[in-house]
C-alpha cells in the first residue's frame, strides 16, 4: 500500500504542507498559503492567530485531498516559525490576542535591563541571551496587558504556547496540548540542562507553569487529526531551524547548516554537550530523540531576505525578489555600497536591539544593482560574522556548508557566500530541508525510517567552491566591518 508523509511547515509569511512520498523517497507535492503580518506601532510585529490556523488547515485538506486515498497517509510532522507566542481559551480553542510574533521588538526594553541585572542566570539555564526574539517576555508582556489572559490563568482556562503547541491543540480538538524540546528551548523558560521548565524562570518572569504545555521528544506521536473517517498520526515536531539541521542530514558533530529565509540562521551540531556559556551566539536543543538531546550552536540573523523584500516592495527596485541575483551580478563589485539591515535591531553576535539599519558608501555612480548586490552580500558577511565565533566556541572548522530556505536558489548569493567563508556551500536538491526535517522525524516516530536509511537520503544539486582571491574577500568584508560599527551607534 501507498505511503505518505504530510509536513506543515508554519512559517513567518506563509504557511505550506508538503506531501512525501516515502517509497519514491522525495516530497512530490507543496501547497502554500500566504500570511499577512500586522504592525500596530513601530517595532512590533504581529499575525491574526486564527488566520493561521485556517490556512494552515485549508493547505492541510487541500494536500489530503490530492491522494486517492486518505489511508495512504501514514502521519503529520509539523514545523514552525519558533518564539512566536499565541494565547487562547483553552475551553473554546478561541485565540484571546493576535499572536505576538519572533520579530516583534515591544519588550526590548525589558529585555536590556535583563541584560544587566540576569544575563548570566538566564544563559547558564537556558543558552539563550535575553532578548525580546524569546517567548518569555512576550508571554509576560501578554498577561500583563490582556484583560482576558489575567481572567483566564486565573480561572485555569489559559493556554499559551509557541506555533506548534497552538496547532497541535487545534488539529486534535484540543486533546493535545504539547511542544517539543526544540521548540521549548526557544522560550527562555526551559532548562537545557534538566529539559524542563524551570521553576526560577517561571518565577522571574510571572508565568503560571499550568499555561505552558508539556514537553515532548521530537519524534514523538502526540495525537491524531480527524479527517472524514480516518485519524491521522501526529508524529515529529521541531522548530524550523531545528528541523532544517535535520532535513539537512547535520547528525554528526561538527556539521552545519544556514538558512536563508526571512531571517538567517547558521546552526552547528555539537552533540550531547553544552559548551561553556558565551555572549556571542546561542545554545539551543537541536533534537531531541527518544530522549536523547543533541545540542546545537546557532546564530540567528533578524533580517536576511526581508532586506530583499524591502527593496521589492518598499523601494520598488525589483518585481520579484529572483530578480536580486541577476542584478547584483550586472555590477562587478558594490561600489564601496555596505547596507547593514538591522530593521529591527542586530541579533547574533552583536545583540543589539537598538540599532537600526544603515547604508553606507554612497556616491553619485551608485545604481540599484548596487543596492542588490549590497543587500546579498549583507547576508554572506553576516554568515561569516557567526562562524568566526562558532568555530572558536565548538572546536570545529567545516570545510563545507549545507545551505537551504529560499534565497539559496540564489547562485550569486551562494558563489559569494563560498567566497566569503573560503569553505564549500552545498546547496541540496531538495530545497524544502525544513519540511524534510518534520517528514523524517515523523517517519523516523512511525518507524518507517531507520536513522541509518535518512544518511543516504540527502543529495547534492550543486557544490559552490571558494575563490583562491583570500585577500579581496578579506578586504570587502574589512569594508563591511566598518558599516556594522557604524550601525552599532546610530541607536544610541
Amino acid at each position: 500500500m501507498k505511503k505518505y508523509i504530510i509536513a506543515i511547515d508554519e512559517g513567518t509569511t506563509s504557511t505550506r504542507a508538503a506531501l512525501y512520498d516515502v517509497d519514491k523517497k522525495k516530497i512530490v507535492n507543496v501547497t502554500s498559503r500566504a500570511l499577512e503580518q500586522i504592525f500596530p506601532h513601530r517595532g512590533w510585529v504581529e499575525e491574526n492567530a486564527a488566520e493561521i490556523y485556517a490556512e494552515t488547515l485549508a493547505a492541510l485538506a487541500e494536500t489530503i485531498e490530492s491522494v486517492a486515498d486518505v489511508s495512504f497517509i501514514a502521519g503529520i510532522g509539523i514545523t514552525n516559525q519558533r518564539e512566536t507566542v499565541i494565547a487562547w481559551n483553552k475551553k473554546t480553542g478561541r485565540p484571546i490576542c493576535n499572536a505576538v510574533v519572533w520579530q516583534c521588538r515591544r519588550t526590548a526594553e525589558e529585555c536590556e535591563r535583563l541584560k544587566q541585572t540576569h544575563a548570566e542566570f538566564i544563559y547558564e539555564k537556558t543558552g539563550l541571551i535575553p532578548d525580546a526574539y524569546f517567548s518569555a517576555t512576550k508571554i509576560k508582556w501578554i498577561l500583563q496587558n490582556v484583560a482576558e489572559a489575567r481572567r483566564l490563568s486565573e480561572e485555569g482556562n489559559l493556554c499559551v504556547g509557541t506555533v506548534d503547541s497552538y496547532l497541535i491543540f487545534k488539529l486534535t480538538n484540543g486533546r493535545s496540548f504539547v511542544t517539543d524540546a526544540s521548540n521549548a528551548s526557544r522560550t527562555m523558560l526551559f532548562n537545557i540542562r534538566t529539559l524542563a521548565w524551570d521553576e526560577e524562570l517561571l518565577q522571574l518572569f510571572g508565568i503560571p507553569k499550568n499555561i505552558l504545555p508539556r514537553v515532548v521528544n521530537s519524534d514523538e506521536e502526540v495525537g491524531y487529526f480527524e479527517y472524514e473517517s480516518a485519524k491521522i498520526p501526529i508524529c515529529g515536531i521541531a522548530g524550523d531551524q531545528q528541523s532544517a539541521l535535520f532535513g539537512q542530514c547535520c547528525f554528526e558533530e561538527g556539521t552545519v547548516k544556514i538558512t536563508y529565509g526571512t531571517g538567517m540562521f547558521m546552526l552547528y551540531n555539537i552533540g550531547e554537550n553544552i559548551p561553556p556559556a558565551n555572549e556571542l551566539v546561542l545554545t539551543t536543543v537541536a533534537y531531541r530523540l527518544r530522549g536523547k538531546t543533541t545540542y546545537a550552536l546557532e546564530g540567528s540573523v533578524f533580517n536576511a531576505g526581508s532586506a530583499v523584500q524591502w527593496l521589492r516592495d518598499e523601494l520598488g527596485l525589483m518585481s520579484k525578489s529572483e530578480q536580486s541575483g541577476k542584478m547584483a551580478k550586472k555590477v562587478k563589485d558594490n561600489g564601496g555600497v555596505y547596507i547593514v539591515p538591522a530593521f529591527t535591531g542586530l541579533g547574533a553576535p552583536f545583540w543589539k536591539s537598538d540599532a537600526r539599519g544603515i547604508i553606507t558608501g554612497l556616491t553619485r555612480g551608485v545604481n540599484k544593482n548596487h543596492f542588490a548586490r549590497a543587500v546579498l552580500e549583507a547576508m554572506a558577511y553576516s554568515a561569516k560574522d557567526l562562524s568566526g565565533v562558532m568555530e572558536k566556541i565548538s572546536g570545529f572548522s567545516p570545510k563545507v556548508i549545507r545551505a537551504d530556505g529560499g534565497a539559496a536558489k540564489n547562485d550569486f548569493l551562494m558563489q559569494f557566500q563560498s567566497d566569503v567563508l573560503g569553505v564549500e556551500v552545498d546547496r541540496p536538491e531538495c530545497a524544502e530541508s525544513t519540511s524534510l526535517g518534520a517528514i523524517y522525524l515523523c517517519g523516523l516516530g512511525l518507524g518507517l525510517f531507520t536513522f541509518e536509511e535518512l544518511k543516504t537520503l540527502r543529495k547534492t544539486e550543486m557544490l559552490f567552491s571558494p575563490s583562491p582571491d583570500r585577500e579581496y574577500f578579506e578586504k570587502q568584508y574589512e569594508g563591511w566591518n566598518k558599516a556594522v560599527k557604524q550601525c552599532l551607534y546610530c541607536g544610541d
